[in-house]
């Protein structure tokens, strides 16, 4: 009976769903039976730009498909889809007005994405109108991020992250560990903050990529829904400062690119951020902060695998038991980190060797934008989960803002000093 219900996992969780509805849509991209997904122009003015006779049926087009395919999940894993379904459309229409928003040129020259407005818009409809209860069942904020996650996964190739050779890894592999070691002991031990979840979640935030990150940290440390928004919450925030103002600090320090483009790269939580950034300075500084960034991007599945087995054998453990076993470890380890790196693999030492780089850059085409979709409808989801009142809450004391700026800042002049260090002698 118990080795049954371990089998039936795998067709009952979230986590395992996450990587079976990404393996399907990356099989889909890779057999070119989908060649793009619809992506809203950038626009000025009128909002007529926007929706092309060709657009609006593609939008469609792609919400019937999450739809079902989410809601086939769901079945499988004895969900009412139906009610699912009643719902999703909502969703997925607010998703579309976030990325209307964002695609706005200035809206998205400073940063202020989809993402941001996928969040914002479903705070301003939980807290000003209230959220109606046919809508909860289609806020399955869990299987959107982490099918995106695993999406993400396939992004990282490992012949672009190694570009940089032992000089981006001292960068993004030398200074993250030592500030996600930073934070927690400030965070546990100097602000006290009561929950470890938190902690670990804004650190590990703060110093790999964001929101990403803080998601697949939030799974390894069940760290609460409230929890995780406002870590996201104050890394959106932090992010557009940085983007603008990082630029303007570089210049006036008189940095090369070089050691600028890695600055960015390893301190910026988000990666359109990073490359947004890295534009301002040049064009090599983009390129530099964008393969920091993916090295840094490589280490979500380690971080979350560690805060995972951290939990177990020190946080939850009782005093005096005995330690877990690794099947326990195994039963508490978030399973889509599997998918997520599987998909880097899969791509970087099968798919990348055999079809090509032009070919596969084609399929990450489609990937990608589906991971920002799927993105999109996380953060509604989020935003329409979230109560001022809850957020009030895990924000009480100031304690997450405090360790964000504080571990922001060791994370800024840790990380300065690396960029010298590695790329000083270089323009």
């Amino acid at each position: 009976m118990h080795q049954r219900q371990k089998w039936s996992s795998l067709w009952k969780t979230e986590d395992w769903w996450a990587i079976w509805l990404a393996g399907i849509m990356m099989v889909v991209a890779v057999a070119g039976l989908v060649n793009s997904i619809p992506r809203l122009p950038k626009w000025t003015g009128s909002l007529q730009s926007v929706f092309s006779v060709e657009l609006i049926p593609a939008l469609l087009i792609l919400g019937l498909g999450l739809g079902l395919a989410t809601a086939t999940a769901l079945r499988a894993m004895g969900r009412d889809e139906k009610k699912y379904l009643l719902g999703f459309p909502f969703v997925f229409l607010l998703a579309v007005a976030a990325f209307v928003i964002g695609s706005n040129k200035t809206m998205s020259h400073y940063g202020l994405n989809d993402v941001i407005w996928a969040l914002v818009l479903g705070m301003v409809i939980s807290n000003v109108f209230g959220k109606p209860k046919w809508l909860v069942p289609a806020l399955r904020t869990e299987l959107f991020i982490k099918t995106g996650l695993v999406l993400l996964g396939a992004e990282i190739l490992f012949n672009r992250v190694l570009t940089l050779g032992a000089r981006g890894l001292g960068v993004a592999w030398i200074v993250t560990p030592i500030v996600i070691l930073f934070m927690y002991n400030y965070g546990t031990k100097v602000l006290k903050i009561k929950s470890k979840s938190m902690v670990a979640t804004v650190a590990t935030c703060t110093s790999v990529c964001g929101v990403s990150a803080a998601i697949a940290t939030g799974a390894a440390t069940k760290a609460k829904k409230e929890e995780i928004s406002a870590a996201i919450s104050v890394s959106l925030i932090f992010t557009v400062i940085m983007m603008v103002g990082m630029p303007i600090l570089i210049r006036f320090l008189g940095l090369s690119e070089a050691v600028g483009g890695a600055w960015i790269g390893g301190t910026v939580d988000s990666t359109g951020a990073v490359v947004v950034a890295g534009s301002m300075v040049g064009p090599h500084a983009m390129e530099v902060a964008a393969i920091i960034k993916m090295l840094q991007n490589v280490l979500i599945g380690l971080v979350a695998f560690a805060w995972a087995v951290f939990w177990v054998t020190r946080v939850e453990r009782e005093p005096g038991t005995s330690k877990p076993s690794i099947g326990e470890i195994w039963v508490r380890f978030p399973k889509f980190i599997l998918g997520f790196v599987g998909a880097s693999v899969v791509f970087s030492f099968i798919l990348l060797p055999v079809l090509g780089q032009t070919r596969v850059d084609e399929i990450l085409k489609v990937t990608a934008a589906l991971r920002s979709w799927l993105f999109a409808l996380a953060f509604v989801s989020i935003g329409l989960d979230s109560r001022l009142s809850e957020l009030k809450e895990a924000f009480k004391g100031q304690g997450p803002v405090k360790l964000y700026v504080v571990g922001q800042t060791f994370n800024l002049v840790l990380t300065l000093i690396a960029a010298i260090v590695f790329f000083g002698r270089i323009g």
